[in-house]
């Protein structure tokens, strides 16, 4: 698979903070954020070309490269919980946590996040970038840590509600994980914004990702 960033190129790549979501079209659980600062030029050169959109590597590759950036740039994590989606919606709570996550950084500097949208309060000094995963590197290692941390809290949560098999769905809307809503009927995690109007029935008031 052809991965979108050169090591021969990397002094093209801005310095900056990279922001990304995971878990915004998920039935339950949070919506994890990560926010991450590099010199993709001071990056060793094969973790620099192993980076992609998460959804694009297997969840072992995933959490090698996590490992990686973890020893090599500067992150920080926030979170949407269920109870914020419900209370405002999956949009502006996904839009919180982004801007959170930024300050909890404590980086001054630029700062691209992925999608269409720009987090409130960061001073102007956002910019929105649609596939930015394959475009900013830095947000592609966002990617990465939010869902390898998502993904270690979902398989924590199944543990205590096993019927949903949220180890395997990660919380998405999974055809047996709808079969599950629908036998067992909405856990404490389950978000609110979900109508389950049928055994392959879901609504909700954001776009989908995939596990």
């Amino acid at each position: 698979m052809t991965r979108p960033f050169r090591a021969g190129e990397a002094a093209r790549y801005p310095v900056l903070i990279g922001c990304d979501e995971v878990g915004r079209g998920a039935l339950c659980g949070p919506v994890i954020v990560a926010a991450v600062h590099f010199d993709p030029a001071a990056l060793p050169p094969d973790l620099l070309e192993a980076l992609d959109d998460s959804k694009r590597l297997d969840a072992a590759t995933r959490r090698r490269l996590a490992l990686r950036l973890r020893d090599c740039a500067a992150f920080a994590y926030a979170g949407a919980s269920r109870a914020l989606i419900d209370r405002i919606n999956i949009r502006a709570a996904t839009l919180d946590a982004m801007a959170r996550s930024v300050r909890r950084l404590g980086i001054a500097g630029s700062v691209a996040v992925d999608g269409r949208d720009l987090p409130p309060g960061l001073d102007g000094r956002v910019q929105a970038v649609i596939g930015g995963e394959r475009l900013v590197p830095q947000i592609a290692a966002a990617s990465i840590l939010a869902k390898v941390l998502r993904d270690h809290l979902m398989t924590v949560l199944a543990r205590r509600h096993p019927a949903y098999g949220w180890e395997r769905n990660a919380g998405y809307g999974t055809a047996a994980h709808r079969a599950a809503m629908l036998r067992q009927g909405p856990s404490p995690h389950h978000r609110r914004s979900f109508r389950l109007g049928g055994a392959a029935s879901l609504c909700h008031n954001g776009p989908p990702d995939a596990p």
